[in-house]
């Protein structure tokens, strides 16, 4: 593989998890955070005066929070791109004690703008330096009002480093052991979970039944570890939960969402009332692949085996990702390459990568890094696609201050996806013939059914799985039986064979600081999908508007945010629905051009 796939750390940190530079950071980062902790238990007195002490600490709250962001961006990095490295997991849990640490002072913090006057938090407000940040200091004013005392915040931060991360390091572990070996072509070979993920879904029909058979064995032998990570880091979020007066599991996502249970109750009842409509198209999938119908790893599958195919090389990916965002904006066009030129993008097909992709922001230098595992598939270009759009997001938002930056993970998903449709939509216009645009489309309805489908399952399983966790521990065999009860419901009993293991498979269930990892993706991708509708409808003029709208995603709640950049209700189904219609409107085109192959 070209070094071009490679992303570039070195300039970053150089000397990876050994790196004496990201050593002295790391030093310095976890030295002033002990000094701010102990400024906040010890010195009450330096914020006597509000509108400066409060000033001060809050500035300083920003810069530790940047800081503690690029070390996490760096170790996440580290332990991605080789799963075997013991020191990256050494930092990483030296990452999550600074952390933890700087939570335990912040509450702190938050006791003291609660005993803060309205007076003075108004002149604090009013203060230049700060109104830039008046929306994440008045919001961080509000959910403290919602916490326990300070020390009892405090201990549940100290405790979560052991009783609760360590959770989630520990399934990383399990994962990063695992391989597998299988028979491709009369050959064998032993691959990471990752290899296996992309072999299942490229594999000619007559394999992928044999693969997935393999990819749920090799889950199953890790199910009861996975079931105590699951059950332990749940039990610890639920002891907090009700410690603090939460009596919904959706309280706390809802909140770093920034959105309201009403909006989320309107997206998933027009998600609900459209799933059906995928339903053809699945049965015409089914035909195309020879099958009476689909499997679960079959919705993900390509009509054509990858092994009959061309693949699509690296530099091929990198000009039509670059020429399909300069039709919408030269911007973001230039952006993109620089992406592949500075090489922020870690690409390669190896062992010891974990599975999936993601983009992740390095504040203090001004960049961002990618990963994803390109093997010349459609779907890969997608991705990369997908993840650059994150990239995007973060690079417009550079001037403004760090704080301003935090955006929820649903208006994240938002750039990402909007990226990635523009992609995908390019690609099935400039496709050659009806087998080609076949394949295009497939991409694209998959998508549509892992948003509307799969990622509903997986909110149907967790729901459900955290109100019997409450009356206790929940075995595998129950995650299973809860995991394809949920399958079958979001995909509405279509499949003729779901995954029970995925609970365990899927990292997403396991990252402690998000809780209900995937309701985020739909509400992104059909926001995107209503945002590409007035796109289409505008032309090129929408860029403007675009950038204004991904600017305000870290001072705005989702429902202002949609108000005043497209005069949409979130909370009513009507925006949804209508998104839903412009995300399937090239549904009847795939079933019928399959009827005509058939």
């Amino acid at each position: 593989m070209s070094e071009q796939q490679r992303w570039d750390l070195e300039s970053l940190y150089a000397g990876g998890s050994h790196s004496p530079a990201f050593r002295n950071f790391l030093d310095d980062l976890e030295t002033n955070v002990t000094s701010f902790s102990m400024v906040l238990q010890n010195t009450p007195g330096a914020m006597q005066s509000p509108d400066m002490g409060l000033k001060a600490v809050i500035l300083t709250m920003q810069d530790l929070s940047k800081r503690l962001r690029e070390a996490g961006a760096f170790v996440s990095c580290l332990t991605a791109q080789n799963v075997h490295d013991a020191e990256a997991k050494t930092l990483q849990t030296r990452v999550n004690r600074i952390r933890s640490t700087l939570t335990s002072a912040l509450a702190l913090l938050d006791e003291r703008l609660q005993q803060a006057g309205e007076s003075s938090i108004q002149a604090l407000l009013g203060d230049p330096e700060l109104a830039p940040l008046a929306f994440a200091i008045e919001e961080r004013i509000e959910r403290s009002k919602r916490r326990l005392p300070a020390e009892q915040e405090r201990l549940i931060a100290r405790l979560s480093a052991d009783g609760y991360a360590a959770w989630g390091e520990l399934y990383d572990t399990i994962v990063g052991r695992m391989a597998a070996e299988i028979e491709m072509e009369g050959r064998r070979e032993t691959v990471s979970m990752g290899q296996l993920s992309n072999r299942m879904t490229q594999a000619a029909q007559r394999d992928r039944d044999r693969l997935f058979d393999v990819w749920e064995a090799s889950w199953a032998r890790e199910a009861d570890l996975c079931a105590d990570a699951l059950n332990h880091l749940a039990g610890f979020r639920l002891q907090a939960y009700e410690a603090r007066g939460w009596h919904s599991v959706l309280e706390e996502p809802l909140e770093m969402n920034r959105m309201s249970r009403e909006t989320l109750e309107a997206m998933w009842v027009a998600v609900a009332r459209n799933q059906e409509r995928l339903l053809p198209y699945f049965a015409a999938k089914a035909r195309l692949l020879g099958v009476e119908k689909l499997s679960f790893v079959d919705v993900d599958a390509p009509l054509e085996a990858s092994a009959h195919r061309r693949a699509i090389s690296y530099a091929e990916a990198r000009q039509f990702i670059v020429d399909q965002f300069a039709a919408f904006s030269p911007e973001m066009a230039a952006f993109a390459d620089s992406c592949f030129e500075r090489r922020w993008i870690e690409a390669e097909d190896r062992p010891g990568k974990r599975p999936g992709g993601f983009c992740t922001s390095f504040p203090v230098h001004g960049e961002s890094r990618i990963f994803v595992t390109f093997s010349g598939t459609p779907g890969n270009v997608a991705t990369l696609a997908h993840e650059i759009g994150h990239a995007y997001h973060q690079h417009v938002m550079r001037d403004l201050p760090y704080l301003a930056t935090q955006y929820a993970m649903n208006v994240a998903e938002t750039a990402s996806t909007f990226a990635e449709a523009i992609v995908s939509d390019a690609a099935i216009r400039a496709a050659s013939g009806d087998g080609e645009r076949l394949e295009l489309l497939n991409d694209k309805l998959q998508r549509a059914a892992a948003m509307l489908m799969n990622i509903h399952a997986r909110f149907l399983f967790e729901t459900r799985f955290y109100e019997e966790r409450k009356r206790g521990y929940v075995p595998a065999e129950r995650l299973n039986q809860l995991m394809v009860g949920a399958q079958q419901e979001a995909y509405r009993g279509s499949l003729r064979r779901y995954h029970p293991h995925f609970w365990a498979s899927k990292l997403h269930f396991y990252i402690t600081g998000t809780p209900f990892y995937n309701f985020p993706y739909t509400f992104g991708y059909l926001f995107s999908s209503g945002i590409h509708a007035m796109a289409a409808a505008e032309g090129k003029t929408f860029s403007r508007r675009y950038v204004e709208l991904l600017r305000d995603t870290g001072r705005m709640r989702v429902e202002d945010l949609a108000q005043k950049h497209i005069g949409a209700d979130l909370t009513k189904p009507d925006f949804w629905q209508s998104a839903i219609d412009f995300a399937l409107r090239d549904l009847d085109v795939f079933v019928q051009l399959a009827d005509k192959r058939v």
